[in-house]
């Protein structure tokens, strides 16, 4: 099992063996392109649909958003100007279709529900291009999460 939802998306990107190693919050140092980031917690709220609010022992639902991101070349040199594609397009779909409704079995919270809400691809420097899938982990709140009063 997995302590964090990054570590839960990792174990299941990796299970599927789709060719690319996947990272928690960053890649080592020096990690040549393709991989995979896993950066959790890039916002957290309640799901204010779900749950009886004035019931203080209620099952109350997070909302975690998580980016996982696909760092690839998009050339590679061929001899003189002629270069060729090397970035593996249908991949960052393919991660996506992985995790959209997937239960994240190795989560240490229930998770209710996995929403992929975005896709973007962005061209940036050194000859890369991040692919970012956005996701929505929605997860039982943990008890180990809630301060004692």
């Amino acid at each position: 099992m997995a302590a964090t939802t990054s570590g839960a998306i990792k174990a299941r990107l990796e299970g599927l063996q789709f060719g690319v190693p996947v990272f928690r919050d960053g890649p080592r140092e020096g990690q040549a392109p393709p991989f995979v980031v896993v950066t959790e917690a890039l916002s957290t709220g309640m799901d204010t649909a779900n749950g009886d609010f004035g019931d203080p022992d209620a099952e109350l639902t997070i909302v975690e958003k998580v980016a996982v991101d696909l760092i690839q070349t998009a050339r590679s040199k061929t001899g003189g100007a002629t270069t060729k594609n090397v970035e593996r397009y249908g991949l960052a779909e393919a991660i996506a279709h992985a995790l959209h409704g997937h239960g994240l079995p190795a989560h240490p919270a229930k998770v209710t529900a996995v929403r992929v809400t975005d896709i973007d691809r962005f061209p940036i420097s050194d000859n890369r291009v991040r692919t970012s899938v956005t996701v929505q982990v929605h997860r039982v709140l943990l008890r180990s999460e809630v301060a004692p009063a």
